[in-house]
């Protein structure tokens, strides 16, 4: 990202449009001007890019599905925006018929609006003036310097959960982030400071399995996020009780809160903030795995990564051990070891779909998943079973029995 103190350098601006000549069009335009633009197709891509990285500026279309023109696809994108970054820079693009959605779109805090056709010293001139007004210090004084946090996902279970922070995050009580390791539980932690008023301090971390973090207590102010009080007996737990500044917000993450005596628990867990399983999530499983493929394909200078059907039906189907932080390594090593950027169920490796899982999921059945992922690689490869059986990593031999079982 570019500061402002660095506009020399130019700004580095995300457009959020489905039309490659449009893109085109403003990426010469603005990099004449001395800035960077990169793209992305539609919200889904959005969200991504700017979970991976922040933008001075986000330029973005108001409708991406064929045949609309009423705006609340571009509303809903910038709504989602603004409520993850409140200082999120964003300046939309409508039709000169579009007056009615641009009025909406500043409602909804969009900084600015640009008609198409657009001049190019206008789109320019937008564009640094919206980021100028942005950066004056009369800006909110509990405005947080760092990157926003973002949660990725749309079911509803996701959605619940970013509700919840936001609810929670600026009233400064006490809360207690639960949930299975790697489904997201720092990530939340971290959204619930990036909402309070103390968003601009750094949080402080204290893991108390390791008994030298103890002392950081005794210099605790603000905010201070504390890791297993759960897998403390007792003693320790009163102790902790002790040590802990009065004055002291706490972010506790924890397996469960059960295990917390009702004196911690009044003192760590005003609201409990559960994390939902990664099987819960349903879609949300392809949607980060399209997310973890485009920031490993850039990170490492590989190919644009690409999940073919099979690899998709895979990712919905699997129980994957280590929740989200095990299905972002699978992606990572397939991204790393295809040749051409394609992603197929075999590279992904995944494990095999856990019927205890499932069921917290709603009526998950191990043959169900069996038999989608077999139908994915059989549409993909054109009902080629030699092809799909590679895909999947499969003999020939072994594709026929399985597809004999479930009645292909």
């Amino acid at each position: 990202m570019v500061s402002g103190s660095g506009r020399s350098q130019g700004l580095s601006i995300l457009l959020v449009d489905d039309n490659p000549d449009v893109a085109e069009a403003m990426e010469i335009a603005l990099r004449i001007a001395g800035h960077r633009l990169q793209t992305a197709s539609g919200p889904e891509e959005a969200y991504s890019r700017l979970a991976a990285a922040r933008y001075d500026a986000v330029l973005l279309d108001m409708n991406f599905a064929a045949g609309r023109s009423d705006g609340e696809e571009g509303l809903a994108c910038l709504s989602r925006i603004v409520a993850d970054d409140p200082a999120a820079c964003v300046v939309v693009i409508t039709a000169h018929s579009g007056i009615r959605i641009a009025v909406a779109s500043m409602q909804a805090g969009a900084r600015d609006f640009v008609m198409k056709p657009w001049r190019n010293a206008e789109l320019v001139a937008k564009v640094e003036g919206a980021v100028a007004r942005v950066m004056l210090p009369v800006a909110a004084p509990s405005a947080s310097p760092h990157e926003p946090v973002r949660l990725l996902g749309e079911s509803a279970a996701i959605q619940r959960l970013r509700d919840l922070i936001r609810r929670v995050g600026p009233t400064g009580a006490s809360v207690a982030v639960t949930g299975r390791a790697g489904s997201g539980r720092t990530l939340a932690a971290q959204a619930v400071h990036a909402a309070s008023p103390d968003a601009a301090s750094p949080l402080l971390r204290v893991d108390l399995r390791d008994d030298a973090a103890w002392n950081r207590l005794d210099e605790a102010i603000g905010t201070v996020l504390l890791r297993y009080p759960d897998r403390l007996d007792a003693v320790a737990q009163a102790r902790l009780l002790d040590r802990l500044p009065a004055t002291v917000r706490s972010i506790a993450i924890a397996d469960s809160i059960e295990p917390l005596t009702p004196a911690l628990l009044r003192r760590l867990g005003t609201v409990e903030i559960p994390v939902p399983p990664l099987a819960a999530r349903g879609d949300d499983a392809v949607l980060l795995a399209r997310h973890f493929a485009r920031v490993a394909a850039e990170r490492f200078a590989r190919p644009p990564a690409r999940l073919t059907e099979a690899a998709e039906a895979a990712v919905r189907a699997a129980a994957w051990p280590d929740e989200v932080r095990g299905l972002a390594l699978a992606v990572e090593r397939a991204v790393l070891l295809t040749e051409d950027g394609t992603i197929t169920a075999a590279a992904l490796a995944p494990p095999v779909p856990a019927p205890v899982a499932a069921a917290q999921a709603g009526g998950f059945d191990l043959d169900d998943a069996e038999r989608a992922v077999i139908a994915a690689a059989l549409r993909e490869h054109r009902h080629n079973v030699t092809q799909a059986a590679a895909a999947l990593g499969l003999s020939r031999g072994a594709l026929y029995r399985r597809m004999a079982r479930h009645g292909f």
